[in-house]
């Protein structure tokens, strides 16, 4: 039943309380980097010389590029419980294979790295599966129309990779550790 939205919140699985958390979290840490050049701004405005302290290096993350809008896994696992994780997936059968039961850091920059190339292969699969599907005209056939599509699918690609839990990058994670 859907009362205003509601039943978004009702999930069991808690996503949508995660999203929600992790919007509020940027919102902050986007509040905080204002307040900071504010800050800096007005330091500055005393002096004769007018310029910002602020590079882009204190902005970027790195490995990304200035301008670079696709979602990326980045602070995705910040949980003390993902630390040592459980893999998921197909990865799961493999992980016990001999015995010992592996874990995963889902923390750690090698995994981030794994979810970035799971969510090429899924990427390309959904690139594969549209170009089946006809065409509906609401995008346009001229370049930008063709560029936001390729955009929603890479972030299409990034959420089933956060959420579906195929397990590629589980595996990937683990064959290189």
């Amino acid at each position: 039943m859907n009362v205003g939205g509601v039943n978004s919140f009702l999930r069991n699985d808690g996503s949508a309380a995660m999203q929600t958390a992790s919007i509020g979290g940027e919102n902050s840490k986007f509040a905080d980097l204002l307040e900071s050049i504010r800050a800096e701004s007005e330091k500055n405005s005393d002096s004769a010389e007018k310029t910002s302290a602020i590079s882009s290096s204190q902005i970027l993350q790195e490995g990304r590029l200035n301008g670079d809008m696709k979602t990326d896994f980045h602070g995705a696992f910040t949980s003390s419980a993902d630390k040592n994780a459980l893999p998921q997936g197909a990865a799961r059968n493999q992980a016990g294979v001999h015995g010992t039961t592996k874990t995963i850091d889902k923390t750690s920059r090698l995994y981030e790295k794994s979810m970035e190339l799971e969510s090429f292969f899924v990427k390309q699969m959904l690139s594969s599966m549209r170009k089946t599907v006809s065409k509906s005209g609401l995008g346009g056939d001229g370049f930008a129309g063709q560029m936001y599509e390729d955009m929603i699918f890479d972030e299409y690609a990034t959420a089933m990779t956060k959420n579906a839990g195929f397990g590629l990058a589980d595996q990937i994670y683990l064959s290189l550790v």
